[in-house]
């Protein structure tokens, strides 16, 4: 039989966990951000193709850069978060496979060959990571507070140089043009006695069905 998470366990990551808005004055290390990506390496995703790519806005002057995307219900609680990660996504995700699946040289030439599957397939798995992000830093014990009301090409072309060829090296794959945002979350030590009520969520029988 599997193991499985305790009842403390799934309350810390489900039941218990909420969204974010006000932030405790607590800093996040840099070090405790790389074990949140090294936690969340590993669940999986297509062909293990792995194309999310992250950017960590800590400075002032990073919040800056970001805040002419933001809308306006989102600027204050983006702010004040100790951390804000933009949750991106690499076009040429592809050329990483030959590290990622080495037993499979021809899958790098089949995404080149057909680039709206490539576009779908980086979108749709960062988005997983995306969401594998939040778990692995809930475990960790950061709060979240993801959000989706920001202009992806203010994004874009600010952080990651849209409009540019494919990136040279590893130093420029952030500003190379193939990058694109799929959604920001900020991450620190919520206020809890600045949380909402609990919104509703669907029962099981207006979701799901047996077949």
């Amino acid at each position: 039989m599997n193991n499985c998470l305790n009842e403390e366990g799934l309350n810390l990551l489900f039941r218990e966990a909420r969204t974010h808005t006000h932030w405790l004055d607590k800093p996040v290390s840099d070090e405790l951000l790389q074990e949140l990506y090294e936690l969340m390496k590993w669940a999986p995703t297509s062909v293990n193709g792995n194309p999310v790519r992250i950017l960590f806005l800590r400075s002032a002057e990073a919040k800056e850069r970001l805040l002419p995307a933001l809308a306006s219900g989102n600027v204050e609680k983006t702010m004040s978060a100790p951390v804000t990660a933009i949750i991106g996504y690499d076009l040429h995700f592809y050329e990483k496979l030959q590290k990622l699946v080495p037993h499979n040289a021809r899958m790098r030439e089949m995404f080149i060959n057909a680039p709206e599957l490539t576009e779908v397939t980086a979108r749709r798995n960062s988005s997983m990571q995306g969401a594998y992000f939040i778990l692995a830093a809930r475990a960790l014990g950061l709060d979240c507070g993801p959000i989706s009301g920001f202009d992806n090409a203010k994004v874009d072309q600010e952080f990651f140089g849209s409009g540019k060829q494919a990136y040279a090296d590893e130093q420029e794959f952030f500003t190379a043009g193939c990058m694109r945002s799929n959604f920001l979350c900020n991450l620190g030590y919520g206020d809890d006695s600045k949380v909402h009520v609990r919104a509703p969520r669907l029962d099981f029988s207006e979701v799901c069905q047996l077949l």
